[in-house]
């Protein structure tokens, strides 16, 4: 379930091909060679199909994918390319290992920044054993780290970006939802703004697969979608909970003793919670396997900014009567103006929600 929660909380976008006089040269070369290899390994999905030996499974979960890559951009207004047309099988379980930081004792996350993204919060790898490296390289130096492998992630637009073969682990709604998810990204990404931009792909991912489901005549399975989504809301609430309440506890003055003792207590005091939380949701899986890890700030950092204005674009959707292009439209503007307005009014958008979820935080 891990992997399931990967591929939507962090389908975290990589900076390729964004050489900008940095002295890390190691690292962009890395990026470049990844984001060839998968350009070199891509192939039409309908010549795919054309091939008699591909099994059987592969074929139809292919065909279902162009279906889905239509739905996205006939009915949901999401760009019509060549991105998710095509196939790669990449051969190992994730296509990109990312690297998340934070000093010991601070929940702001250490950030990179490039040409066309900006600044964001962690730092991608094609190979595991190279993440694991730079994560070994900054926890020497005093950090808390954290590597993630990912299923799937966006090039904005700069590449036709092909369905991956790690990305084939899901199930059929949740795959829809990654290819709407990434494709949102090339309608909207303001660049330094995490927050702004993976919830606005994380709420078009949501809308779509009920739209989806509905024209499949598969309204039936929709109780049970949300059902997994207000699980994994439930679970970023309580992210952000623990990291705002570490926050406070960071900033309060303690000794460095006293500090790592409150640190561990509240990541403690996280996993009751969650083990109370889980108990209502029967045999399901959910994040256990997040929570067997020995957690530190810099998982927070991988989970808290994907959801953190998901309600406001739903209040903006139903401000537009459901008509996602004024939608889009609408969030383009907001996303045009400077990033404290940006917040204040997603902020507000949140309060304005009838009986909405309270926003995550107030920064």
């Amino acid at each position: 379930m891990l992997r399931a929660m990967m591929a939507f909380r962090t389908c975290f976008l990589l900076p390729l091909l964004l050489l900008s006089g940095c002295s890390n040269v190691g690292y962009y070369a890395q990026a470049v060679r990844g984001q060839m290899s998968l350009m070199w390994k891509r192939q039409p999905i309908e010549e795919v199909l054309q091939d008699k030996s591909i099994d059987s499974d592969l074929r139809a979960q292919l065909a279902q994918v162009l279906e889905i890559r239509d739905f996205a951009s006939s009915e949901l207004g999401l760009p019509d390319n060549g991105s998710y047309r095509s196939y790669a099988d990449v051969g190992r379980p994730y296509v990109v290992w990312n690297v998340f930081a934070t000093p010991e004792f601070s929940v702001d996350p250490q950030t990179w920044c490039f040409i066309v993204v900006g600044c964001v919060s962690y730092r991608g790898y094609f190979r595991e054993d190279r993440a694991e490296q730079f994560a070994a390289d900054l926890e020497e130096d005093g950090k808390d780290v954290y590597v993630a492998g990912v299923t799937a992630y966006s090039t904005l637009g700069n590449f036709d970006d092909p369905v991956l073969s790690t990305m084939l682990y899901w199930d059929d709604h949740r795959l829809a939802g990654l290819i709407f998810h990434e494709l949102a990204h090339q309608v909207l990404y303001v660049k330094g703004d995490t927050d702004f931009s993976e919830s606005f792909a994380s709420f078009v991912e949501e809308e779509g697969v009920r739209r989806w489901l509905v024209s499949e005549g598969r309204s039936g399975d929709i109780p049970d979608y949300e059902a997994s989504r207000a699980r994994l809301e439930a679970f970023g609430e309580l992210v952000v909970r623990t990291r705002e309440r570490l926050r406070i506890i960071y900033a309060a003055g303690y000794s460095d003793s006293e500090l790592g003792e409150r640190k561990r207590n509240a990541f403690g005091d996280m996993r009751q919670e969650y083990r109370e939380m889980r108990a209502g949701w029967g045999d399901v899986l959910a994040f256990d396997a997040w929570f067997d890890r020995d957690l530190n700030n810099a998982h927070l950092v991988s989970v808290a900014a994907y959801r953190r204005f998901v309600p406001a674009f739903a209040t903006l959707l139903r401000q537009q009567d459901g008509d996602l292009d004024a939608f889009y439209r609408v969030v383009e503007e907001i996303g045009q103006k400077d990033k404290p307005e940006r917040h204040r009014l997603m902020l507000e958008l949140i309060d304005d929600e009838p009986g909405g979820p309270e926003p995550f935080e107030r920064l």
